[in-house]
């Protein structure tokens, strides 16, 4: 009778053995679905987040069976043959409910995540930057602008300026998520130093002078559609800007419109507009705007680090489609110049 009753309890001890292993096997081990039904879910883990939030939240989206497993696999991993405990790094990862949870655990351990491209067009200000970063879910705009106006930051890459304005290079860029806002401005100032390097003699400049042709850059970037066409127009400001002659770019004044009165950005420049009184109205002052009004590429850089020497000191919009330019030498010839583009646009309608 006795040993009837010991084999009793150790079958029963054995059954609950093998249900036990086989419940820990299908939560560990068994994807929620198979490839032919799975769905993909991009997870964004912030940064911080603990191993009992990022099980509840896999939970949620249905990648994972059980958020009590989940956490003890992570937090007692001998269960998967592994030693260290799982560590979960922040970011956004691409996972599929065919995955294991094994395989969620060392996907989420490796930092392997998806990084965000985030395309920074040339000619845009520090704030469309930020804007942009902030909608692709980089960093805040707001911590993005406080960064760039870092003062630890600006004396790190010798910037006489009260910002990274004209120094955040435009580019194709593979962020983490959830980046510090200062590793954001670095990661793009490093790039434009770097870049730079390309152009000949302009690495080699003072802080100062840098400074300078990055404004003029900033400018020309803003001003020019064609290529070819960039460095004339910076041989046109530097001719204005050695005789003390007003540059007149609509573009400056967009600036002061969008940026410092944060208007939207105007259709038409009016005659109003042209009576801004501001230090970067290059209608009403002359020489070079208080600091960049843009962030330009290696073109408007390029020419204005190595404009050409050319007695030009007007340009005007001879075909509007294509974004090309007359370059005159005279006021009188600037006009007709002008008077040509009209009597085109008369004919055409």
């Amino acid at each position: 009778m006795k040993s009837k009753k010991l084999y009793i309890l150790i079958f029963a001890l054995c059954f609950a053995a093998v249900f036990g292993a086989g419940v820990i096997v299908s939560q560990l081990y068994i994807p929620v679905s198979s490839n032919a039904h799975s769905v993909q879910e991009k997870v964004q883990i912030p940064m911080g987040t603990g191993t009992i939030k990022v099980a509840k939240l896999l939970k949620e989206k249905g990648l994972i069976r059980s958020e009590k497993f989940f956490v003890l696999a992570a937090r007692v991993p001998f269960v998967y043959g592994r030693v260290k405990p799982y560590a979960i790094k922040s970011g956004i990862y691409n996972i599929d409910s065919s995955m294991s949870q094994a395989s969620i655990l060392e996907l989420l351990d490796s930092g392997k995540q998806e990084y965000l491209k985030v395309v920074i067009p040339e000619g845009l200000t520090l704030g469309k930057i930020a804007l942009i970063l902030e909608e692709e879910g980089v960093c805040p705009a707001p911590d993005f602008r406080e960064s760039a106006t870092n003062y630890e930051l600006l004396e790190k890459y010798q910037i006489p300026a009260d910002s990274f304005e004209g120094y955040l290079f435009p580019d194709t860029y593979f962020f983490n998520p959830s980046m510090q806002a200062k590793a954001v401005v670095s990661m793009m100032a490093d790039n434009f130093f770097d870049r730079i390097k390309t152009i000949p003699g302009l690495s080699e400049k003072s802080p100062r002078e840098l400074y300078d042709i990055l404004i003029m850059a900033s400018i020309v970037e803003r001003e020019y559609r064609v290529e070819s066409e960039a460095p004339l127009i910076a041989s046109v400001f530097y001719n204005r800007l050695r005789d003390n002659v007003g540059f007149y770019s609509c573009a400056t004044i967009e600036y002061i419109i969008t940026e410092i009165l944060g208007r939207p950005h105007p259709d038409v420049i009016t005659y109003e507009d042209l009576q801004i009184n501001s230090p970067y109205n290059t209608y009403k002052w002359a020489g070079l705007t208080p600091s960049p009004i843009s962030n330009p590429g290696l073109v408007a850089l390029n020419a204005a680090a190595n404009p050409p020497d050319t007695d030009y000191y007007y340009f005007t919009l001879t075909n509007a489609e294509k974004g090309t330019h007359a370059f005159t030498k005279s006021f009188g010839s600037h006009i007709r110049a002008g008077m040509q583009l009209k009597t085109k646009k008369a004919a055409s309608e």
